[in-house]
């Protein structure tokens, strides 16, 4: 395979019917496959300035973990709500039926510390902005936002994130 669209698998009427569910772990369950994804992610972070990479609750930190470790930057998580041990902040952030809420350990990010936030993907943009909201709220900026696929569809990139720097590996159209 030759392309990292050939590693994700479309799962038609999926978790209902009229969703094209792009499901990641073809991608995860090949080494080849993995190891392109991640290639290409540091490749499209290495020229950027930045301190620390934060990883997104859960698959978030599949990708994030190993993008931190060749950069050599260290890592921070954002969970969902009473996952984390420490001192938190929260940010809450619509659901389709409600709302969820992300924290942070308040001493993950440092005033001034320019930051990567990396997650499997970008929909509604809804748990990245509230990463966004949580590192801006400590003091971070924002350096950039990377994703392994973007459905182009929910308008994510140019309505919630048109003020920040957005890359995604995989782009497809519709929802």
């Amino acid at each position: 395979m030759n392309k990292l669209e050939d590693y994700v698998v479309t799962i038609k009427d999926f978790p209902k019917p009229g969703i094209m569910f792009r499901d990641i772990t073809g991608i995860l369950d090949s080494a080849a496959g993995f190891k392109f994804c991640i290639d290409q992610l540091v490749d499209a972070l290495c020229d950027v300035d930045f301190d620390l990479v934060i990883a997104l609750d859960s698959r978030g930190f599949v990708f994030g973990a190993p993008v931190a470790y060749l950069l050599c930057k260290p890592l921070a998580l954002i969970r969902k709500s009473g996952k984390l041990p420490r001192e938190t902040i929260g940010e809450k952030y619509d659901l389709e039926y409600g709302t969820g809420e992300m924290q942070i350990h308040r001493d993950s990010v440092k005033p001034g510390q320019r930051v990567v936030v990396i997650d499997d993907l970008l929909a509604t943009g809804g748990t990245a902005m509230a990463a966004v909201q949580l590192v801006e709220r400590l003091g971070g900026q924002i350096a950039k936002l990377a994703f392994v696929i973007e459905l182009a569809g929910f308008g994510a990139r140019e309505q919630v994130f048109k003020d920040y720097e957005v890359v995604s590996l995989l782009k497809y159209p519709g929802k």
